[in-house]
Order: C-alpha cells, then sequence, then structure tokens
C-alpha cells in the first residue's frame, strides 16, 4: 500500500504534459496542449491537456482525470502501477508497507497464510513420493515445470490435516486458515480440517501477484470424492466474480495484442500460454460478471471466447459476451471442433491450428445467427419468434449505438422482421440482461406495489425449487442472475451446475456432501406449482435476490464512505449509491415490505 502523502508527493513532482507527450505527441494551444484523443477515434483534435490544473480531458468522448488515471485508462494500470511508474520518471522511490493510513492492513494475515499454503502446495508437487501422481497427471498434461512454477501450480495431498498441522508448527492459527477458507468445518469433526485434499492446486493471484486464494483440481485417488474441481469460498480478500485467473500474468500481451482470449478452465490459460498465447484469461465460473467484464476492459476492447465446444459451452459463451458487450468490451466466438477445448486443439492439432480457429472468430450476432441457423429455428413462425427473443439481450447489451444499430438492421434482414418492430422490442426493456440492470419505466411494472408471498424457504433456494421443478427456466434465469449473486455456496454451487445441465443424478454425483444434501432435499420437495404460480414467484424471487446484492453493495459503499476524506471520492461514492438506490427501485418491489420480511 503507497501512502497518501507519498502520492500528493508524487503528484506535485510529476510534468502531466511531458509524461503524455511522451505517449501522444502533444501540441501547444494557448496555454493549454492538444492531439486526437486515444481513447476513441477521431480526426479532429479534442483531446486537451492542462497543465496549470495537472489535468486532461476530452470534449469528445468525456475521458478526464490527472496522470495517475491516464496511464490506468489507457495502459490497464492499478492505481499503485501508475503511480509507480510516475515516481519512476521523476526519480522518486516509493516504499510500501503493509498500513492503510497509518493503521496496519486488516487482511494482511490472510496474505501470509495465503503464502504460506502457496509454499506448501509447491513443495508438496516436487517432493519426490508425495507428488508423483500429481506430476504424472500434468505430464500426461504436458504441462511443464517452468509453467508449473509461472502459474504456482501445487498438490494438496490426500491429508485432512496436512497443511493445517505445518501452519500450526509456523505459528499460524486456526482462525486465520478458517478465515482465508484453507480450513472447513464440518459436524461431523470436532477439528477443522484441510479444504483441498488430494488436488492439484492454483494460485489464485490478483493483478498485483498476491496469492487471493485458490483452485483445486481433484485427482483420481481411491476412495477420493468431491467436485471435480473446487475454489477457495469467498473471503475478504477473494470474490470469485471479481477476478480473472491468469490476468497479472497475461496483461501486458493483452494490452500488446489488443485483445484478450477467454478461455473457461485452468489447465487451458495454463497450455495455450505454454504454446505462445500469453493473453489468456479464465473467469472462475460458467460465466462473466459484470465486475470481470470491466477489470478486462482496462486492458483492451476486444475479446475473443474459446469455451467448449458443447452445448453447456455454447451458453457460457452467449451469457458471457453479453456481459462483455454490456461492460463496452466486443466478443467474438471461436468455433472449435465438436468435443474439442482449447488444450485439446492446441496438443492434438498444434498452435498454428488453434491460432486459425482464433483468426476465424466471428462476432457473437454472427454467431447466434449460424447456431440459430443451424437448430432450424426459422422455419417457421413460432421458431422465428423464439429466435427473437434469444438475440435480443445481445442487441440490448451493445454499449456502442453503431454496433447496436449494425445488429438491429442484421436480424431484421436475417429474419425478415421489420425494423421498427425490433426497436419496438428494445424499448421494452424491463429486466436485467447481459451481467447489469438496464433502466425501466417503474410506471408500467406489474409488481410494483404488491410484491407476491414467496414462501419461507429463502428466495435462493425457492428459485432453485422452481428451477427444478421447471428445466425451461434455467437459460432464462441465467439472464438476470449469476452463480455468484447466490450468497449461500451450496446454492451457488447447484445453480452453476444446473447451467451446464439438466441431468440431476449427474449433478448430485459432482456436488461436495454439504451441497448434494441440500440438493437432495430440493428435488424431494413434492409441491406442484402451476405455470401462472411459477411465472410471478419468478419475477419476485429474482427480483429479492437482485435487490440483496444491490443492498450489499450500498452497505460497502456506506463503509467506504465513513472511512473516506477525499472530496472527489465521495462524490463518486455518493453517486454510485444514488444509482445503485435508483435501480433497486427500478425493479418495482415494496421496498417497505422487503425491509420487513424474513427469509429463512
Amino acid at each position: 500500500m503507497i501512502h497518501k502523502d507519498q502520492i500528493e508527493e508524487v503528484r506535485s513532482r510529476a510534468d502531466i504534459v511531458q509524461i503524455i507527450n511522451g505517449i501522444l505527441p502533444l501540441k501547444k494551444s494557448g496555454k493549454d496542449y492538444k492531439a486526437c484523443c486515444p481513447f476513441h477515434e477521431e480526426k479532429t483534435p479534442s483531446f486537451y491537456v492542462v497543465p496549470a490544473k495537472g489535468f486532461y480531458k476530452c470534449f469528445g468522448c468525456g475521458e478526464s482525470g490527472d496522470v495517475f488515471s491516464f496511464l490506468q485508462n489507457l495502459q490497464g494500470l492499478e492505481f499503485a502501477e501508475a503511480v509507480k511508474q510516475v515516481a519512476q520518471s521523476v526519480g522518486m522511490e516509493i516504499k510500501e508497507d503493509t498500513r492503510l493510513d497509518g493503521e496496519i492492513d486488516p487482511f494482511s494475515h490472510l496474505y501470509q497464510v495465503n503464502s504460506f499454503a502457496l509454499k506448501y502446495f509447491k513443495d508438496s508437487l516436487w517432493n519426490e513420493e508425495l507428488g508423483k501422481q500429481a506430476r504424472d497427471y500434468l505430464e500426461h498434461r504436458k504441462i511443464s515445470k517452468e509453467m508449473c512454477d509461472r502459474y504456482s501450480v501445487g498438490f494438496a495431498p490426500n491429508d485432512w490435516n496436512g497443511l493445517r498441522e505445518a501452519a500450526l508448527n509456523h505459528g499460524m492459527n486456526d482462525g486465520n486458515l478458517l478465515e482465508a477458507g484453507l480450513l472447513s468445518k464440518s459436524e461431523r469433526r470436532e477439528e477443522p480440517f484441510d479444504r483441498f485434499r488430494g488436488r492439484i492446486t492454483f494460485a489464485i493471484e490478483g493483478t498485483s501477484g498476491k496469492v487471493l486464494g485458490f483452485g483445486g483440481r481433484l485427482l483420481d485417488i481411491p476412495g477420493q470424492r468431491g467436485a471435480k474441481y473446487l475454489n477457495s469460498p469467498e473471503t475478504p480478500i477473494y470474490q470469485k466474480g471479481s477476478i480473472l485467473y491468469g490476468l497479472g500474468l497475461a496483461k501486458n500481451s493483452i494490452r500488446r495484442e489488443q485483445v484478450a482470449l477467454i478461455v473457461e478452465g485452468y489447465l487451458d490459460v495454463i497450455s495455450l500460454a505454454q504454446n505462445g498465447f500469453e493473453n489468456v484469461v479464465a473467469a472462475l465460473g460458467t460465466g462473466f460478471t459484470k465486475e470481470q467484464a470491466e477489470l478486462l476492459g482496462r486492458y483492451t476492447s476486444k475479446a475473443c471466447l474459446l469455451f467448449d465446444s458443447d452445448k453447456a459451452g455454447l451458453k457460457a459463451t452467449f451469457r458471457s459476451a453479453d456481459v462483455l458487450l454490456a461492460s463496452g468490451v466486443h466478443p467474438s466466438v471461436s468455433s472449435l471442433p465438436p468435443g474439442t477445448d482449447p488444450d485439446g486443439v492446441v496438443h492434438k492439432e498444434g498452435a498454428d491450428a488453434l491460432a486459425t480457429y482464433i483468426d476465424g472468430s466471428v462476432d457473437v450476432l454472427d454467431r447466434k445467427l449460424q447456431v440459430l441457423s443451424e437448430l432450424d429455428h426459422f422455419s417457421d413462425i413460432e421458431k422465428t419468434r423464439m429466435s427473437i427473443d434469444r438475440l435480443l439481450p445481445t442487441i440490448r447489451a451493445a454499449q456502442d449505438s453503431a454496433l447496436q444499430d449494425i445488429y438491429v438492421s442484421k436480424v431484421a434482414e436475417y429474419t425478415g422482421v421489420k425494423r421498427e418492430t425490433l426497436e419496438s422490442e428494445l424499448s421494452k426493456i424491463d429486466a436485467k440482461t447481459s451481467g447489469s440492470v438496464r433502466q425501466l419505466n417503474p410506471q408500467k411494472h406489474k409488481y410494483r406495489s404488491r410484491p407476491l408471498s414467496v414462501p419461507s424457504m429463502g428466495a435462493e433456494k425457492e428459485l432453485l425449487l422452481l428451477l427444478v421443478k421447471d428445466v425451461d427456466m434455467i437459460e432464462r434465469t441465467s439472464e438476470r442472475i449469476g452463480p455468484d449473486d447466490f450468497t449461500d455456496p451450496n446454492y451457488r454451487a447447484i445453480f452453476e451446475l444446473l447451467l451446464e445441465q439438466s441431468d440431476f443424478t449427474e449433478i448430485l454425483g459432482r456436488l461436495d456432501p454439504s451441497a448434494s444434501s441440500v440438493f437432495q432435499n430440493i428435488l424431494s420437495n413434492s409441491r406442484e406449482l402451476t405455470e401462472t404460480v411459477r411465472e410471478k414467484i419468478f419475477v419476485d424471487l429474482v427480483n429479492r435476490m437482485l435487490s440483496s446484492k444491490m443492498q450489499r453493495k450500498m452497505d460497502h459503499i456506506d463503509e467506504l464512505i465513513r472511512g473516506n476524506e477525499d472530496d472527489r471520492t465521495l462524490t463518486e461514492l455518493l453517486t454510485e449509491k444514488t444509482y445503485l438506490g435508483r435501480e433497486r427501485r427500478e425493479l418495482g418491489l415494496d421496498w417497505s415490505a422487503v425491509a420487513r420480511k424474513t427469509f429463512k
């Protein structure tokens, strides 16, 4: 952490004209300087640097800020990285510590135990006897030792207390290990136990290189049960929906290539990077969140999705693409051969073959049209109407007005539906799509004044019950909420697997014992719901979950406001809180009733 006094000293020493001119040639214009804006295409300069006030402003696109924000926006740097780069240019040494505004970093103990766990997992992997099966698996996947070291790959032995005992011997306590998600608790065991056992481990790092959490891939060990992949739970430093695996190592390559390759898994990232595709990242779930898309948008405005070619992969592709579009990142989709994934392609056909598939990627809307056409979804009126419903979320998500106009024209031409009709449909946006809540007309919302009475099972569990009763609702649900909107880890795990498939037996087999027990309880519920009731409860449940998420964000903003004295930051926080409050109201619920209601 960089102390604010150092930041202010760097800002005061920095010559904003000299720094920007070293990246973007400036021309003097009176007391100021101007150039064509680097943040949008233009022929007439509208980007001005004002040295007297130490800021820049583009009168074309509205981008503005100081020398730090210029580097952040242009080069995709974190704030601390931007400060260090400017400090280096003025010959100033930055000293970091684990203190925040004079206080000890409240999360330093979590970074400490994660660092210890990383070393423990690495040592276990390269232990001649202990890590043999893990090394054999990695060798089978053609992952080199160099890449294992680069991506901090390790191995968690199939031992209930291996990490715990090693940590205790080094003076670390169970409380910190539990808080970091390295230990778990169970009613069947008196003592905490290692969360990761019999798994190859993947360190999940922030862009600064700090270890935030871990992912684990189950090895085929006799008697070992559980989900194939297991992540750290949410902690104060690890929020799955806000992190991209491999971004810290890929960010410079992404800037150079001006595009990010997005894959599904840890090994896909490592395998592609090993074969020369270093601009590769992965989401830590089945699809992108708004936060992940915005994080990626710091480094590039383009992304190529390389998900598995099966049905689940295709669904995840389109969900992620719409979220990216809504955050200003333009996605293309690569069509891999049936039954393959990026790792399989690069090993069976070679890096050049994968490069060909990447070069042949198409716009997400074009890919949707291809898939719908292949499925014969334009052969009659009913299918065409359903297809339009599938295409509209992508059109709505496009933030660029020109791109949205192109999308409307293309769908009109492809389907034969009048452009005016499509525009009318777009004006009826009344739901959260592609990871972002759009503006609604509260006067037209059907459920504004009288929220439905939702059974006391709790919104998250009730929604899962609804989905197992009517699996056709799953895809529709995914257009409004994602796994990270579930606060209960068991419900979140169930929802993630429901997005992939509707085989309940298979899902039960992939869940850990706790989540499996919860899912069995849901499946055994005999309550029947009519179609009309299902529809009404669906709207209410989703809106309540979205409202809870917004309230959590608002509570977090309140905490930040209480601890902040910077006027500009306070203004931004208050603006964000006002925006969230408006979004909650636009959902159309009676919020006094929501506040009174307690889900069990």
